[in-house]
């Protein structure tokens, strides 16, 4: 429970606007978990209007010895936005950051944390008919989304979610208010762009936008009716696509596995049908009689986007569920028998639910293009990434099914034993253990280590997973003065 000096000093802080743990019906108002399969119960939330009332609900939480997480969509696999478990933690929910501006002249958009992905094209769209990469579900939000990596279909085109942002407002561990970009606090920026829940709040961000793609096509071939021979089969040429070095980035593309509807490839081709038909893709992909080619518009397609299957079965709604990651390089390709051998697996293996799902994404093109650790995200030499997912509609997700999902990391692990995949960090995955950091940021997390020890040695912005601060760095140096009339830390420009 709170301590009454921190009640007081939190609803000081907001105004008023923050719930404490104990309160009626505060799991079900105001913590509202995503995975009903990790139990959370933060010390407060509270819903700041400003970034100087986020920094003081930092300082807050500091002189209570409280740890810090904001939220913003709210989408954390593992309810890390929540504390994940950490009862002592204070949540920054950023849904009334939702500040919008366009500059027409540079085409820069400055946009708050709290925003979802479905107000932000609508926003964009309002205003000069522009466009950001990110993710399909609206219901996201970019706070996350942006400091994670942002994942999404034009993304072979423009580059990550984060590759867009040019400047940052943050909310330091030691309640200072800093801007970040390549040229200021650019250490900060750095780590921001990748690893942000441990560093700060970011309260705004300036982004690079695009011009809306005109015509689009989407299509959709379903091999529902096939068996784990012929579905590796339709799965490898599909690689063989993907994999090709000259396909071209306004091709996006994703396999999609389930109990119910078999195996399905779909995607969007950012261009006119002609086009699409000049590039023989259907002439390189398995010949199915259920196919649907149509061509849409912006919005069209990005409403096409939010019905995809795999929102439909878990992405708005609040359920217990397990989820695994892993990423694959132009060196991870499946060979034939390890590509029917997963596929016979998925066939015959005990699930334990029939809700459940494997999606395989294709990324590379403008994302790879960025040198690995010209910002903290990890996986710029990832060609596609397979997310798995299953649910327990009935309660606690049974441990048959954790075993499932295991099973399809293992098998694939085991046949690429030199070839460490990594996961992706937007899926957090609690099971990873002593091997999550390495795995969500590879060989930048060195130079987070050393960051966190200038910005936050005494770990503030803290979840299960997130970075922690060099020892060797913290030790040399004190820690940051507290208060909102603080010093700025030096964090290198």
């Amino acid at each position: 429970m709170a301590s009454m000096a921190l009640q007081t000093c939190l609803l000081d802080a907001v105004s008023g606007s923050v719930a404490f743990q104990g309160q009626p019906f505060y799991q079900i108002a105001n913590v509202q978990p995503y995975n009903l399969d990790v139990p959370v119960n933060p010390v407060a939330i509270t819903y700041p209007r400003s970034a100087q009332q986020i920094a003081d609900v930092v300082q807050c939480a500091v002189q209570s010895s409280m740890k810090v997480q904001a939220r913003s969509g709210g989408h954390s696999y593992a309810n890390y936005g929540l504390g994940a478990g950490n009862d002592n933690t204070v949540v920054v929910d950023l849904k009334n950051m939702k500040q919008f501006s366009m500059d027409t002249n540079s085409w820069q958009a400055t946009v708050g944390s709290g925003t979802l992905l479905g107000e932000l094209t609508e926003r964009l769209h309002n205003n000069g008919q522009r466009a950001i990469p990110y993710g399909t579900s609206p219901t996201i939000g970019i706070g996350g989304h942006a400091t994670i990596g942002g994942l999404g279909p034009t993304g072979r085109q423009w580059g990550l979610t984060l590759d867009q942002i040019l400047e940052v407002e943050v909310v330091l561990a030691n309640s200072s208010i800093v801007r970040a970009s390549d040229t200021q606090n650019s250490d900060l920026f750095w780590a921001i762009r990748g690893a942000a829940a441990g560093f700060g709040i970011v309260s705004e961000f300036k982004f690079r936008t695009h011009p809306e793609p005109g015509s689009n096509v989407q299509y959709s071939f379903n091999f529902g009716a096939l068996d784990a021979k012929s579905k590796a089969q339709a799965f490898l040429k599909w690689q063989e696509l993907i994999s090709d070095p000259s396909l071209s980035r306004k091709f996006a593309s994703t396999v999609t596995v389930t109990q119910d509807l078999g195996m399905v490839i779909s995607g969007t081709f950012f261009g006119s049908r002609e086009e699409y038909d000049s590039l023989n893709i259907e002439s390189r992909l398995p010949t199915t009689n259920d196919s649907m080619v149509q061509i849409q518009g912006w919005l069209g397609t990005v409403a096409n986007w939010a019905d995809d299957l795999a929102l439909k079965l878990v992405g708005h709604t609040p359920s217990h569920f397990y989820s695994k990651s892993l990423g694959y390089t132009r060196n991870d390709l499946l060979s034939e028998e390890v590509a029917e051998n997963l596929f016979q697996y998925l066939e015959d293996a005990d699930k334990g639910s029939p809700v459940w799902f494997l999606v395989f994404d294709l990324e590379a093109g403008a994302i790879s293009d960025v040198a690995s650790d010209a910002t903290s995200y990890g996986h710029r030499d990832a060609l596609f990434f397979h997310q798995s997912y299953i649910v327990n509609l009935l309660g606690d997700v049974t441990q048959t099914s954790r075993d499932f999902l295991d099973g399809i990391n293992n098998l694939v692990s085991t046949a690429l034993p030199n070839h460490p995949q990594g996961a992706y960090p937007g899926y957090v995955d609690p099971e990873l253990g002593a091997q999550a950091q390495q795995d969500y940021w590879e060989g930048n997390v060195p130079r987070l280590e050393q960051i966190k020890a200038m910005v936050d040695p005494t770990d503030v912005f803290h979840n299960p997973q997130s970075i922690r601060p060099s020892a060797a760095r913290k030790m040399r140096r004190d820690p940051s003065p507290s208060g909102p009339g603080a010093s700025k830390p030096s964090i290198g420009n």
